[in-house]
């Protein structure tokens, strides 16, 4: 498995709404995030008990069946107050294009059964919950992948290997793809940089020092390599996640035989990776189509 440095970053990384945020869960967010979200347009389904454990399912507007399908994960540093809707672009952008999106909502830090171990078997329930929709609502389980966005790109890369976990459930869907749209997906280096508050301690419950086995089973970098192609979309100007863990996280995946692409957006921020307007995703889209045989 492999292992990340520690060396410090030379600027402040933390995100711009962190824990000292003065709106909670279900408020309004400020107008750079609330940008990101749209009304209606998928279908909720649920994949649990709880009330976050459900996924929406925005089906395309064109297109022959059966769809291949791209599955989304929201950001936020997993805690509660970042809800699924920040993909809502993303997912009718996805649908417009004649692409099946299942949007993932999970429990996160601040939700009761959020962190580990609850917002890891959500999202890989979540994910396999596909296999109950492919008949109802033609969907080409052959044809998957996975987009995250931030912290949602470290589960979105914790889920190739989820099987080789505690937490992973299933294991019937497989994916073609990885996306990470600035994603964390380095636990140990999140955690050494205290970023977004030291937001990793508490999706984990403690630190590396204290639980360094639940770090090694819970971060994409210590997981590697996963087996699936990957691709990660960064900003160099990203003051959320900085851009260096992804170019260390590229580094150590294609040491440990992954193939991993990183795409660099010079001076592009957190948020525009997911900006369906962006060139951005414009190159996105492009390995997405390539992956999903879309043509």
């Amino acid at each position: 498995m492999a292992a990340s440095d520690d060396a410090g970053l030379p600027y402040d990384a933390g995100l711009p709404y962190d824990a000292g945020s003065p709106y909670d869960a279900g408020s309004p967010y400020p107008p750079e995030l609330a940008r990101f979200t749209v009304p209606g347009g998928g279908l909720r389904v649920p994949y649990g008990a709880e009330a976050d454990q459900y996924g929406e399912l925005w089906l395309p507007e064109t297109g022959r069946p059966p769809h291949p399908v791209v599955v989304l994960v929201h950001g936020g540093y997993w805690r509660s107050r970042y809800r699924a809707d920040l993909m809502h672009a993303l997912a009718h952008a996805v649908a417009h294009a004649g692409v099946a999106a299942w949007n993932l909502e999970y429990r996160r830090v601040g939700d009761p059964g959020g962190g580990l171990p609850g917002t890891f078997t959500d999202v890989a329930a979540g994910l396999e919950a596909l296999a109950g929709l492919a008949a109802a609502h033609s969907l080409d389980l052959a044809r998957v992948a996975v987009v995250g966005h931030s912290a949602g790109g470290h589960l979105a890369a914790w889920l190739p290997a989820r099987t080789r976990t505690p937490w992973g459930v299933g294991g019937r869907i497989r994916l073609r793809l990885v996306v990470g749209l600035a994603p964390v997906a380095d636990l140990r280096l999140a955690h050494a940089w205290k970023l977004s508050d030291d937001a990793a301690a508490g999706l984990i419950g403690g630190t590396a020092e204290e639980v360094p086995e639940l770090y090694q089973l819970a971060s994409p970098a210590d997981l590697l390599p996963l087996g699936v192609p990957q691709v990660l979309v960064h900003g160099t100007a990203d003051d959320a996640v900085p851009y260096e863990m992804s170019v260390r996280y590229q580094r150590a995946a294609r040491a440990a035989g992954d193939d991993c692409e990183l795409i660099r957006l010079p001076g592009g921020d957190h948020f525009t990776v997911i900006d369906p307007g962006s060139p951005a995703w414009a190159v996105t889209w492009e390995r997405l189509s390539r992956a999903l045989d879309l043509g």
